[in-house]
């Protein structure tokens, strides 16, 4: 076994709790006691009559494409009214630009490559590409995950939609409700068909004689882009109303017939949310429920999934807590990541939060309380489906941006993302126009990138070979280095890069 391995399984030990002691203290009955359940993670701080019901709603490839964020083009009034009613996080981000990636830092409050196994050794690293059949990525099953620990705390759990991890037993749920064409089921629901999915929220709303949470996936604004299903959205976009993306920069008849289809399924989004927190409100459980509301990652186009560039990383998370969380607020300059998520769930469930995981609560930031939150954000990419291994790490500070990129001399094989027509279209600008030059860059990065989200927030200009910028460089360089230490980062091993490379390429 590596160095890069024997230290991340040392980590492991000193995170998790396993399934088994997991089990032990939950029992039939429930907890067998709050002391000594709390001898391993956490303990009950709070009184389980009072315990807020959560709704945890995320989107498949929503990037910040909504009023409330400023995005002109999209009709989200339903959204729109729910960031009134709550706070917005401006800077929000996610750990991946990849469906099962990012929902495994989600449940668990680690970072991908802390969360599972590369299957085909049986190495640990981590959860870094999508659960398929066959696809070789699965969560370590030791991996202690958000339904686990709420479940044995007294919640009824329950998942409308694609769940999108393995191995399914790690997430147990009382009610669960599978997505067409996802996970081990093909008999599931539309998720697009927005009226059933309220409709079977509001049974499991009926259902819940205990405190619950629930995890809706909605699957749009992901790509395929249907104009309507069942009618909505009521007023669909026509095919060459939208422009494009400002971070492609190409505007073409093909590149806007598909914004129009992506924008089409936010304002159908839209109605579904509406849908669903009409049907909490009905139940009479919507004062004491916390609704966080996020996407996964960013839009399914060239640039922003499977990268880790602005558009694919950044997020809307929108958070509604009637009794802890005053109206219309807005915060602007806190990095957030979703390894957030876990720990101020625990903490609003009244559980102390489990020691050493990579998030930390936003709890505080509700309250307007700032002080000592984090100066950087990491992230990074190692692999979606099993062709588009393309691995590279990214840490950003409150201007600048640098990324690592850690097979360099390779073109990256993730291009056409969601059968984007973006890189194809890139070819007919001329040598040396913007879009075209980031678009190659993209096809084949250098080794690093270093970008000025102040004043190039589309991250076509990189600084990272610029003598006035080496300081700065120099001082992501480490501080990135530090994380991917500190986080076990199994890749910092040459060996172990290069045997997952030649797992996937040969």
């Amino acid at each position: 076994m590596t160095t890069g391995i024997s230290q991340f399984m040392r980590q492991l030990e000193s995170i998790y709790i396993t399934r088994r002691k997991l089990l032990t203290y939950s029992g039939a009955a429930g907890l067998a006691s709050a002391a000594s359940f709390s001898e391993f993670i956490f303990s009950r701080t709070g009184n389980s009559a009072t315990l807020p019901n959560i709704l945890l709603v995320t989107a498949d490839d929503l990037g910040q494409t909504l009023g409330c964020y400023g995005d002109r083009y999209a009709r989200t009034p339903n959204i729109n009214n729910l960031a009134r009613q709550g706070i917005r996080f401006l800077n929000a981000y996610v750990t991946n630009a990849s469906c099962s990636s990012s929902r495994s830092s989600l449940f668990t409050g680690l970072y991908p490559h802390q969360t599972g196994y590369f299957l085909p050794k049986r190495e640990p690293i981590g959860q870094v590409g999508l659960a398929y059949p066959n696809s070789g990525y699965a969560m370590d099953p030791r991996v202690v995950t958000m339904p686990q620990l709420l479940k044995a705390a007294g919640y009824r759990t329950g998942i409308i939609g694609k769940l999108h991890l393995y191995p399914e037993a790690s997430f147990p749920f009382d009610y669960n409700i599978p997505a067409q064409g996802y996970d081990t089921s093909d008999q599931g629901i539309n998720m697009r068909n927005v009226e059933v999915v309220a409709q079977r929220a509001r049974t499991f709303f009926s259902q819940s004689q205990q405190p619950f949470f629930l995890k809706i996936s909605y699957s749009d604004p992901h790509n395929p882009f249907p104009t309507q299903v069942n009618g909505y959205p009521k007023q669909p976009y026509g095919v060459a109303e939208i422009p494009p993306f400002p971070w492609q920069g190409i505007d073409t008849p093909a590149v806007r017939k598909r914004m129009a289809g992506y924008y089409n399924s936010v304002a159908r989004l839209d109605a579904g949310i509406g849908l669903l927190l009409n049907q909490l409100a009905q139940s009479g459980k919507a004062q004491n429920t916390i609704v966080i509301f996020m996407g996964d990652h960013g839009p399914g186009f060239t640039r922003a999934k499977g990268s880790c560039y602005e558009a694919g990383l950044r997020v809307p998370l929108i958070v509604r807590w009637s009794s802890k969380i005053a109206p219309n607020l807005v915060n602007v300059n806190s990095l957030i990541s979703n390894v957030d998520i876990l720990p101020t769930v625990l903490q609003a469930a009244g559980l102390v939060v489990p020691r050493n995981l990579a998030g930390r609560s936003l709890i505080p930031l509700f309250q307007r309380n700032t002080t000592g939150w984090r100066s950087v954000l990491c992230a990074e990419y190692t692999s979606h489906t099993r062709p588009c291994f393309y691995p590279r790490r990214s840490i950003r500070g409150a201007r600048y941006k640098y990324i690592l990129n850690l097979l360099p001399n390779r073109h990256n094989p993730y291009m056409v993302v969601d059968q984007d027509v973006a890189f194809a279209e890139a070819r007919n600008l001329p040598a040396g126009h913007p879009a075209k030059v980031a678009m190659d860059r993209c096809h084949k990065p250098p080794a690093e990138e270093l970008y000025d989200l102040q004043t190039d927030p589309i991250e076509f200009n990189n600084l990272a070979g610029k003598p006035e910028h080496q300081a700065r460089l120099q001082l992501l360089r480490d501080q990135l280095l530090n994380w991917r230490q500190q986080s076990a980062d199994p890749l910092l091993d040459p060996a172990v890069l290069l045997a997952m490379t030649q797992a996937h390429f040969g």
